[in-house]
C-alpha cells in the first residue's frame, strides 16, 4: 500500500489518494503514513475527511503528532482536537513539550481545558490520570424514551454510550445499559430498570488495580468516583489495555535485570539504555565473583580428579532453571491475585512436592549417564546427590523471593531470571563441593 500512494504522489493524483486512504481504518492509516516522509504525511493528511483525520491522529506516534501540529493553523488545531475524546487529548499533551501544550491549551474551549486539566491534575499512575469525563449520566426519575432521547443529543460527543450512569446530585446510585432501554417500553422509569450493585474504582486507585477489575468483570467501561461517591469520570477497556500491555513491558524489562525504558527502543537514546540496565549488570558481575572465589577456593583439591569440574555447568543450568521455573510461576500467581503472602507455606510445600519429584528424575538421569560412560559409582552419587540438593534450593528460592518482594511492596518482576541464577549459581557451588568432598576421601 506505501509503494501505491508513492505512486500516486508522484503523479499528484491526489484524488486517488484521498479515495484510497478514507477506507483505511485509523490504526493501519497512523502506520501507513508514519512510513512516509514528513512533507507526504501532512499532504496526505490535509486530504483526511475531518473525522478520520482526528481518529488516525491519536495513533500516531509522538514525534509525528508533534510534525502536524507545528503545520497546523490555530482554525485547524482546534477543529482537530474538537473531534477529539479528552482522555485522549491528556494522552497526546502528556508526550508533548510545553510550548506545544500551551497551543492545544490555547485552542480549546474553556469546558475542555477544564476536563484536560482535571485529568492532568492526578497521579500518573492513578485511575483518574486514564479517565475521560465524556460519558452519558441520567436521573433516575427520567422514562426509558426519555433517556434515548437524551442519549441521542449528547451521545455523539461521548466516548461510549453502551452504558449509561445513574446520578443523583452527582452521586452514582446505578446504571443502564442501551440494550435495557432499547427493550424496556417507552414509559418504563429508569429507576425500575436500573442495576443499583455498581463497580467502581476511585481516582486516585492505581491503574493496575483497575487492569484487574476490568478484567475480573470482564467491563467495556468502568465508573470513576471521589471519596464521597460522586461520579468524575469514566475509564474504557481500550485504555486499560494500553496499561496492560505497559504493565508487561515493564515487568519484561524488570524480570531481564533492567529498569524499564518509556520511549520506544529506537528513539531512546544509547545512553538512557546504558542507565537503564548498567546498575543490575554491575550489581550481578559483583555479586557472581562470590562464585568465583568458592571456585578458587577448591582450585587445588578438584585438580585431583578433574573430571568434577566439568559437571559445573550442568549444575548452575539447571539451578538457575528450576529457580526460574518456580519463581515465573509464583510472579504469575501474584500478578493474578491467585498466590497471597500469606500463603507462603502452601506455595513453599507445594514447590518441595515437586522439586523432589524433578530431582529425582533428573538426578537418575544423569547419575545413570554418567554410570554408563565413566564407570565411577562415587561420581554418579555425587552428581545424584547434588542435583538433588541444588534442586530443592532452587525451587525454595524461586518460590520464596518474588513472595518476599510483594511483602516488602517491591515488584516481584525483580527477582526473576538473573538475580535468582546468581544467588542459585554460588548456592549450587557450595552443595556440590561439599558432597564431592564428602564422598571423594582424596579430596579433602
Amino acid at each position: 500500500m506505501t509503494e501505491y500512494i508513492l505512486q500516486l504522489l508522484e503523479q499528484k493524483n491526489y484524488i486517488k489518494i484521498k479515495s484510497t486512504v478514507k477506507d483505511i481504518i485509523p490504526p493501519d492509516l497512523a502506520a501507513l503514513l508514519e512510513s512516509l516522509e514528513p512533507r507526504d504525511i501532512t499532504l496526505i493528511f490535509r486530504l483526511l475527511p475531518k473525522e478520520l483525520a482526528a481518529e488516525t491522529f491519536t495513533y500516531m506516534d509522538s514525534d509525528t503528532q508533534m510534525h502536524l501540529i507545528s503545520g497546523f493553523s490555530d482554525k485547524e488545531l482546534r477543529e482537530m482536537f474538537d473531534e477529539i475524546f479528552v482522555d485522549d487529548t491528556v494522552d497526546i499533551i502528556e508526550e508533548m513539550p510545553a510550548n506545544v501544550v500551551a497551543r492545544i491549551l490555547k485552542n480549546s474551549d474553556l469546558e475542555t481545558r477544564k476536563q484536560i486539566n482535571t485529568i492532568l491534575n492526578y497521579p500518573a499512575d492513578s485511575a483518574g490520570s486514564l479517565m475521560t469525563t465524556e460519558y452519558v449520566y441520567l436521573h433516575r426519575d427520567m422514562t426509558s424514551k426519555d433517556a434515548l432521547d437524551w442519549i441521542r443529543k449528547v451521545g455523539v460527543v461521548k466516548e461510549t454510550i453502551y452504558t449509561c450512569y445513574v446520578t443523583e446530585s452527582r452521586k452514582l446510585i446505578g446504571y443502564v445499559t442501551i440494550l435495557d432501554l432499547v427493550t424496556a417500553d417507552e414509559d418504563t422509569v429508569i429507576e425500575s430498570i436500573m442495576d443499583t450493585n455498581v463497580i467502581s474504582v476511585n481516582t486516585h486507585e492505581d491503574r493496575e488495580i483497575v487492569a484487574k477489575k476490568f478484567s475480573k468483570y470482564d467491563f467495556l467501561a468502568m465508573p470513576v468516583v471521589d471519596n464521597e461517591n460522586r461520579i468524575v469520570g469514566i475509564i474504557t477497556f481500550d485504555d486499560v489495555l494500553d496499561v496492560i500491555q505497559e504493565e508487561n513491558e515493564e515487568d519484561f524489562s524488570k524480570m531481564a535485570a533492567m529498569q524499564p525504558t518509556e520511549g520506544s527502543y529506537f528513539k531512546t537514546p544509547v545512553l538512557i539504555h546504558v542507565k537503564n540496565r548498567i546498575l543490575w549488570l554491575l550489581v550481578l558481575m559483583l555479586s557472581a565473583t562470590i562464585t568465583g572465589t568458592l571456585l578458587t577456593k577448591y582450585e587445588e583439591s578438584f585438580q585431583t580428579i578433574p573430571l568434577l569440574v566439568s559437571f559445573i555447568p550442568m549444575l548452575m543450568s539447571t539451578a538457575g532453571n528450576c529457580g526460574s521455573q518456580s519463581s515465573t510461576t509464583v510472579i504469575r500467581g501474584l500478578a493474578t491475585e491467585e498466590i497471597q503472602f500469606k500463603d507462603y507455606f502452601k506455595v513453599a510445600f507445594k514447590e518441595f512436592r515437586i522439586s523432589i519429584v524433578v530431582s529425582l528424575i533428573l538426578s537418575l538421569t544423569n547419575s545413570l549417564r554418567i554410570l554408563v560412560m565413566y564407570k565411577d559409582f562415587r561420581l554418579s552419587a555425587v552428581i545424584f546427590l547434588s542435583l538433588i540438593g541444588i534442586i530443592i534450593i532452587a525451587k525454595f528460592v524461586g518460590c520464596t523471593l518474588p513472595l518476599l518482594a510483594k511483602k516488602f511492596k517491591i515488584d516481584p518482576a525483580i527477582m526473576a531470571n538473573p538475580l535468582i541464577s546468581t544467588i542459585l549459581d554460588t548456592c549450587s557451588m557450595l552443595i556440590y563441593f561439599q558432597i564431592a568432598t564428602l564422598i571423594f576421601s582424596e579430596l579433602r
